[in-house]
């Protein structure tokens, strides 16, 4: 089970780090809208904001919509980026 679990869970962690250093290289970037920069701050406000959608005091449940919605949202987002012209 628990290699099940890593060999499923190793990929997805390594895609979110690329997907959050690119997303950190569009919110620098020039060419990228704004409303996928704005979308971008509100997921940083997300994880440091002390109101969650489900409140921290509930034993799994807290943790888990942090580690379950931020990377969605941030794939939502990467998915969304202007391809870069060559």
């Amino acid at each position: 089970m628990f290699k099940l679990l890593t060999s499923a869970l190793l990929p997805r962690i390594l895609r979110f780090r690329k997907e959050v250093v690119l997303l950190w290289h569009a919110f620098r970037a020039p060419e990228t809208p704004l409303y996928l920069k704005a979308a971008t701050l509100l997921v940083a406000f997300y994880l440091v904001n002390p109101l969650d959608l489900v409140p921290e005091f509930l034993p799994v449940l807290g943790f888990v919509d942090d580690l379950i919605l931020v990377p969605l949202m941030v794939s939502w987002i990467v998915s969304r980026l202007p391809v870069p012209a060559k």
